[in-house]
């Protein structure tokens, strides 16, 4: 693993392999099908990026989340690999370009969505390059049982049929059931299985019964002033949670998926330099985040699952230090919450009114709208046709998954621009700036017609042209703009909707329908695991956690709300044990000892509590004696 090694030495300034990543990477290596459930913080990526890089060729790497792709992207461009993603919303000429990129760029990276693979073009190009190994992220959604199922995922296994290579499949949350049907569905043969246990010996898992989360909050970091994430359900407890934070007197950041890039790239870099101690995010953040020394986690409402929960748990206390996940609840918040989640899944009839209303919004004809792109505000549409907004967003999450069309639930920035002064005095721009050159040349070559016309540019692609980052792009532009070197209008969209098929209305509603009863049916068997783990006051939480992945597991964590509480009940009941004792006649503490069989943390607390509620005294023989 020499060679390997010191790939992980100049890219990743690791000196050593995490167990069992080397092992991993030396199947891969050997050209086997290679199955890694690496929980939260085990570094997946490793895994296929280090293998990839040692063998001549392109890894194509299979992602379902837009998000996971850039930052992977990012990641990789920032060790000075080169790596791009294949995202929706971008013209035929542009994809083809980049697919140019991947034959001639030096690439190392193709990072592709599944439902971007069932293009038939697309597919067709990929074939031509010179691929190494073919890596599936997020491996779960491949199985009907897995938590986030995604048809596209099924078809993956065609690729073997082109591609004489690796595959590796890595996720960090798969009961044993999914972890059988992914290997099954990929097709996988002399499949080398690798898992690393899911017990975190240093995390505390505690659920914690409150009707004052904020008070609880300020309890919790005033005790434990240190890097932390406060989960939170939606956009508007985001902003309120930060703020409320910020008035108690900590300095706390927000984080959520409506966010523009620059402010995401803001309020993370905040946190990250421990400027901001407390993120309050959604879900939408944790992907590739790697903060060894946060200290907590913090769920103010339920999650759906265990799998969510585990991975969001998953991101405090990397370093190996002590850390804690706490889930702040009351009976009436787990009620409404139950409530909540069973009225937003959608059935048939209401997924049907969603697509209608869909088309219709955006005027596409029957037949018609395969490739179109349209900016989207869920609020608005939802206030139009009058729908429930978490049901509506079920709905489109399940027109996503399906790859019935795209939904892009991130702001993006756009630009149109127009050179306003000529070609000569751009050189001369160019030759005083020559750091700006890859970027403005990347433009010029992309958008001929960019000095006759306002031009609306994709300043993702121009950021993988030029090897750099969207935000980089943005603030040239701005630069160029305050020089009167070019016109500029950025506008930022809270969402985006591709249509991936024509419109075929009952037909496509039909066709699809029958995932969703099963897809609702998973979802509660789930959401009520979740229930059950919050519910269980006698079972320690590590326990619940690893045998729910299927994982045997009997030995108690000592450090959850359980263990403690059982703990603490113990030690109660090692009072009534010695006043039982001392009724009978005074004794020594030697003697209180080998006549209770108590140990000696439970034996001081019993001492020290009935001497403070003045039951017993020391009497004159040094003996304990009720009063």
């Amino acid at each position: 693993m020499n060679s390997a090694l010191e790939v992980l030495k100049k890219h990743w300034n690791y000196d050593s392999f995490r167990v069992p990543q080397d092992a991993i990477i030396q199947s891969v290596l050997e050209g086997n099908d290679t199955f890694a459930l690496l929980p939260t913080g085990g570094g997946k990526s490793i895994c296929f990026q280090i293998p990839a890089l040692l063998k001549p060729g392109l890894c194509l790497v299979i992602s379902p989340l837009v998000a996971l792709m850039k930052d992977q992207v990012e990641n990789l461009k920032n060790r000075d690999i080169k790596a791009l993603a294949l995202v929706g919303g971008i013209s035929f000429e542009e994809t083809s370009q980049l697919l140019d990129n991947c034959t001639f760029g030096g690439y190392k990276f193709l990072y592709v969505s599944p439902e971007r693979l069932q293009q038939d073009w697309i597919l067709e190009r990929i074939k031509q390059l010179n691929i190494n190994l073919v890596a599936i992220d997020e491996a779960h959604c491949i199985s009907q049982w897995g938590h986030d199922f995604r048809p596209a995922y099924l078809k993956i296994s065609n690729l073997k049929e082109h591609f004489h290579v690796p595959f590796i499949a890595l996720t960090a949350t798969a009961t044993e059931k999914v972890q059988e049907d992914i290997c099954s569905l990929l097709q996988f043969k002399n499949t080398k299985v690798f898992k690393k246990s899911f017990n975190r010996f240093n995390l505390g898992y505690h659920v914690i019964y409150t009707e004052d989360k904020i008070t609880k909050l300020k309890q919790i970091f005033t005790k434990n002033p240190q890097p932390s994430i406060v989960y939170v359900r939606n956009r508007k407890a985001c902003l309120e949670i930060s703020k409320q934070l910020n008035e108690l007197g900590f300095s706390a950041t927000y984080y959520h998926g409506g966010l523009k890039s620059k402010e995401k790239t803001q309020n993370m870099q905040l946190w990250m330099e421990e400027k901001a101690f407390i993120m309050v995010a959604t879900n939408a953040f944790g992907m590739g985040i790697d903060k060894p020394n946060v200290k907590t986690v913090i769920h103010l409402q339920v999650p759906e699952n265990i799998e969510n929960y585990y991975q969001e748990a998953g991101r405090a206390g990397r370093n190996g230090e002590k850390a804690y996940a706490l889930l702040l609840t009351h009976e009436f918040d787990i009620k409404k919450t139950r409530e909540q989640f069973i009225t937003s899944l959608p059935d048939k009839s209401f997924l049907n009114k969603v697509y209608h209303a869909l088309n219709n919004y955006f005027q596409i004809a029957y037949g018609e709208g395969t490739g179109t792109i349209f900016t989207f505000n869920l609020q608005i549409f939802c206030q139009k046709y009058n729908f429930p907004v978490s049901k509506t967003f079920s709905c489109i999450q399940f027109l996503d998954r399906e790859g019935i069309l795209t939904f892009n639930n991130e702001t993006n920035d756009k630009a149109q621009i127009q050179f306003l002064i000529e070609s000569r005095e751009i050189i001369r721009y160019i030759s005083l700036n020559p750091k700006d050159e890859p970027i403005i040349n990347a433009i010029l070559r992309t958008y001929p017609g960019i000095f006759e016309q306002l031009t609306a540019i994709n300043t993702i692609l121009i950021a993988n042209k030029s090897n750099t980052t969207e935000e980089t792009i943005i603030v040239l532009l701005q630069k160029l703009q305050q020089q009167d070197i070019i016109e500029l209008h950025l506008f930022s969209n809270d969402s985006k909707i591709i249509f991936n098929e024509p419109r075929e209305d009952d037909y496509t509603i039909n066709r699809i329908s029958k995932h969703l009863n099963n897809q609702n049916q998973l979802k509660i068997e789930k959401f009520e695991a979740i229930l059950a783990f919050v519910n269980d006051k006698k079972t320690c939480k590590s326990v619940l956690i690893s045998n729910y992945f299927g994982e045997e597991n009997e030995t108690a964590c000592g450090i959850c709300s359980t263990c403690l509480q059982q703990k603490q009940d113990n030690l109660k009941d090692s009072t009534s044990v010695i006043t039982n004792l001392l009724q009978k006649s005074a004794m020594t503490s030697q003697e209180l000892q080998h006549s209770s069989q108590l140990s000696n943390e439970a034996l001081i607390f019993a001492l020290q509590t009935l001497l403070e509620n003045d039951i017993i005294f020391l009497n004159q023989n040094k003996k304990y004696q009720i009063k």
